[in-house]
């Protein structure tokens, strides 16, 4: 007992995921920048740095959630349902981080309206995402309990958008494309950023989880 006493109570949880769901918008729209900017080479660079640096920013702050889930006593919700939150979201970071060097990597030449309109569908997901994280630390309210499960169901509509528009992107692209090599690239290209609209309806499942539990 002496030694729980010791320990920190509750933790600043709500806040790190607040801060981490900062950091991925902030990727998402420097991506999205990236994108807008991308036959620009200085501008592609320059964004390319801005998504590396929030996402070592989302990782600081993951590395923090783990570890103080093991130094409070008594925490806010469930450690398991902490642990499996802020690590799927990294998740999203991780990979937003991964379509702007995978697109670096293979030396895509230019950027299709399929790439484009994925990354609006990836970036309105994480933006999403973000509006229900801000959520959570409400769920004793019913109304705001109610507005955190609407926006998980916005995520999930989107992410079946996005799921759509890269059915599509794939067809036209085995019809279309005579290079294998352009195949490769950008068959690569959209499954990353329907996989972080993917990813970001992971989070809003967990969300789910925890505001049926908690509210």
């Amino acid at each position: 007992m002496l030694f729980g006493k010791l320990l920190p109570r509750e933790g600043n949880f709500y806040e790190m995921f607040n801060q981490h769901a900062a950091r991925i918008v902030e990727a998402a729209h420097a991506f999205q920048q990236l994108v807008a900017t991308y036959d620009d080479a200085h501008l592609r660079e320059k964004y390319n740095r801005d998504v590396d640096n929030a996402e070592r920013a989302a990782d600081r702050v993951t590395h923090e959630v783990n570890r103080l889930i093991h130094k409070t006593f008594i925490t806010p919700i469930d450690r398991d349902q902490i642990h499996t939150l802020i690590n799927t979201m990294d998740d999203v970071a991780d990979l937003i981080q991964d379509s702007a060097e995978t697109m670096a990597l293979y030396d895509v030449r230019r950027v299709n309206d399929e790439i484009t309109r994925l990354t609006e569908l990836s970036v309105k997901c994480c933006e999403r995402l973000k509006e229900a994280v801000s959520l959570i630390g409400g769920l004793a309210n019913a109304a705001t309990a109610e507005a955190a499960l609407k926006t998980c169901e916005e995520i999930d509509r989107l992410e079946s958008d996005a799921d759509r528009v890269m059915r599509s992107a794939m067809s036209r692209l085995f019809r279309e494309e005579p290079d294998v090599r352009e195949v490769i690239k950008l068959k690569a290209i959209y499954e990353l950023l329907e996989t972080i609209t993917d990813k970001c309806e992971d989070v809003a499942n967990v969300i789910e989880g925890i505001v049926l539990e908690h509210s």
